[in-house]
This record gives C-alpha cells, sequence and structure tokens, in this order.
C-alpha cells in the first residue's frame, strides 16, 4: 500500500503531465477510489497548489497558479535544465538576479540525486566563461562552497592570494557574495583583522570549512562597502560631483565599480569618483556629457574649467577649412584636394581617452 505522501507527490506528477484529469482517469492511475482522490486534491489546496476542477461530464482537474510558491515535481533532463540555467544566470550577473540564482542552485544542488549531481559536475567541469585578460577563472565549486558558508553562518579558513601574488591564510566569517557586473567579491569579517574586508573571489585559492559558527559583529551595507572599495580605495585622488540625472540614469552613465552613488532628491545623484590625477578625472567627467557641478576637491574643478576653456579657444574665431578653400576659389569652384585618399580624403583623427579604465575595473 503507497503512504499519503508517496501518493500526493504521484498524483501531482500526473496533473503536470497533462491538460486535465477526469476524477475517474486519475483513480485508475493511482489505484485507488475516487473518494480518495477527491481527499488527495484537498490537501495539495492546503499546501498551496493551485488544482482547479471543471464542471460536466467531460470536466476534471488541472493544475492552475497557487497561492504560493509550492515544491515543483522535475524529472531528471527537467533537473538538470534548471540547474544549467541557474548556473549560467549566477556566474553571468543576468538582470541583476546573481544573488538569487546562486542561492536558487545551491538548494537545487544538495537535494539532487547523485546521478544528476554527477552529470552537473561534469558540465561545471566543461563549461568556462571568457575572462577578461586581468582577470582570473573562477571555480564554480568554489564560489558554491561560499555560499554555502555565508547561508549556514560558518566560519571559513581561505587561502587568499592579493595583488602583489602574496599567498595568505585568513580565518573569516562570510557574510555575503556580491557581484559587480564584472566579478565577485566576498564580503566577510577578518578575524585576525578585526575588521570587515572584501576579497575578490577569483584571487581565493581555497576555502575550507572550519564547522565553527560565524559570530560576526553588525554587517555593513555589501553593495556600499564593495563599491567604495572598488571605485574609490585603489586610486590616489577623489572628486565628489553633483550629477543632475535620476539614480537609475546615473547608474547608466557611472557604473557602480567607478562611483558610489547617493541619491540627492529624484532628479539628481551625488557620486564619488576615484582616479589616477586631477587632469584624469576632468577628462572622464567632460566624457559624461551631462551638466554636473563638482563639488570637491578645487584641483579637480581647476582641471576641469581649464579643459573647458580650451576646448571653447579651440572652436571659436575658427573657419571651417572647406568654408575658406571654396570662398578662394573666386568662380565657387571646388580647388583639388591633394588630403590622403586612404582615409578618404579626411586627415584621420586619434581620440584622446582618458586614463580612467571602464566600467570593468
Amino acid at each position: 500500500m503507497v503512504n499519503t505522501s508517496a501518493r500526493l507527490l504521484r498524483l501531482l506528477s500526473l496533473l503536470s503531465t497533462r491538460r486535465s484529469w477526469t476524477c475517474a482517469d486519475l483513480s485508475a492511475r493511482l489505484e485507488v477510489t475516487e473518494r480518495t482522490v477527491r481527499r488527495d486534491v484537498a490537501r495539495l489546496r492546503e499546501l498551496g497548489y493551485g488544482i482547479e476542477s471543471e464542471m460536466g461530464p467531460w470536466g476534471g482537474y488541472h493544475l492552475g497558479p497557487g497561492t504560493g510558491i509550492p515544491p515543483l515535481i522535475l524529472d531528471e533532463e527537467e533537473a538538470l535544465a534548471v540547474a544549467v540555467g541557474l548556473r549560467t544566470a549566477a556566474f553571468s550577473g543576468v538582470s541583476g538576479s546573481d544573488q538569487a540564482a546562486l542561492s536558487a542552485l545551491l538548494k537545487l544542488r544538495q537535494v539532487l540525486p547523485a546521478r544528476i549531481a554527477d552529470r552537473l559536475g561534469e558540465l561545471d567541469a566543461a563549461f568556462t566563461h571568457t575572462a577578461r585578460p586581468d582577470d582570473g577563472q573562477i571555480s564554480p565549486a568554489l564560489l558554491l562552497d561560499l555560499a554555502t558558508a555565508c547561508r549556514r553562518g560558518e566560519r571559513v579558513r581561505l587561502t587568499y592570494r592579493d595583488q602583489a601574488g602574496t599567498t595568505s591564510t585568513r580565518r573569516v566569517d562570510p557574510y555575503r557574495l556580491i557581484y559587480t557586473g564584472c566579478r565577485w567579491y566576498l564580503l566577510a569579517h577578518d578575524l585576525t583583522r578585526q575588521d570587515w574586508r572584501t576579497f575578490r573571489a577569483d584571487r581565493i585559492v581555497d576555502a575550507t570549512a572550519t564547522g565553527q559558527a560565524a559570530a560576526p559583529p553588525d554587517p555593513p551595507d555589501p553593495a556600499q562597502t564593495v563599491g567604495t572599495g572598488v571605485a574609490l580605495r585603489p586610486y590616489p585622488v577623489r572628486v565628489t560631483i553633483r550629477l543632475a540625472v535620476p539614480a537609475d540614469e546615473a547608474r547608466r552613465l557611472v557604473p557602480l565599480t567607478v562611483g558610489v552613488h547617493h541619491p540627492d532628491g529624484d532628479d539628481a545623484t551625488i557620486i564619488d569618483i576615484g582616479g589616477p590625477d586631477a587632469d584624469g578625472l576632468a577628462r572622464y567627467l567632460l566624457s559624461l556629457g551631462r551638466p554636473l557641478r563638482i563639488l570637491h576637491p578645487e584641483e579637480v574643478r581647476q582641471a576641469f574649467l581649464a579643459r573647458t576653456r580650451r576646448l571653447l579657444e579651440d572652436n571659436q574665431g575658427h573657419e571651417h577649412p572647406s568654408m575658406a578653400d571654396t570662398a578662394a576659389c573666386g568662380d565657387g569652384r571646388r580647388r583639388q584636394d591633394h588630403r590622403d585618399p586612404a582615409t578618404g580624403g579626411v586627415p584621420p583623427i586619434e581620440p584622446e581617452a582618458p586614463d580612467l579604465p571602464a566600467a570593468g575595473r
């Protein structure tokens, strides 16, 4: 005799395979009475499944939207497909859903049968992503281990390689994994330094759970902490500007990996940006092409004004060469052009590129 829980799962599986089932068909498949089928349908409804009834001689039961998010019944191929999709979303940061996708993938992998988990492991070994030249490869297994530690609140021993290539061992209480759009970071409380630290995930060589419960102090805002570390800390000069655009547009113009944003009402945003020098920051601010005010420091404001004055001087009181050529001909005929034919008669112009890196820094 099949127990009630197994019968409910079997009923749910049957309902998901066909548009509609009559009570008699379900009774025959489950080898129970129609009265038992009706009771089982009522139990599933109590669990949040939206099982709808159709009246009439040809009516029956079918799955509809539920009142909550009940468990799903997936076959092996479906479970593998969902896991692959979640993995892709987690490691590419699609639509900003990376953290949720990673959490869902972690839950799914915990309950997958060994044969499906092995197939997913084979896919993990086969998949890779195209990294930038200065990026290291991130092991999916390592990233999932870090996510597990964050979720369980478990202390971890990290082997970490810093920017200079020096390897050290850290004992940390992990708190959150943050994806910036180009890299993963771990926010954790460093027990040796007794302070919060951000660790680039691609520089973590190994992460071993210690079995001890993590006990971090009051955590800072994860996104704000990582944004400050990535956008400001590596640079000797910082500028604070007020950009006359709403927060959403400001994030498109100045990515979170380039500046730390603070909304200033509905139509403006205060942004802190780091750079190599005042002139480099001035060039970057000019490239934004939006109304802005430099709040501080004065050296960046002066560099910005100097570049603006040079642009005005270069574009005032100068006649366009083609107009001068026409005027010199007298009879309106065009003078022969001896410019380089390889460029279509137009001298090549090399644009001046700002020193600031793009959003992937």
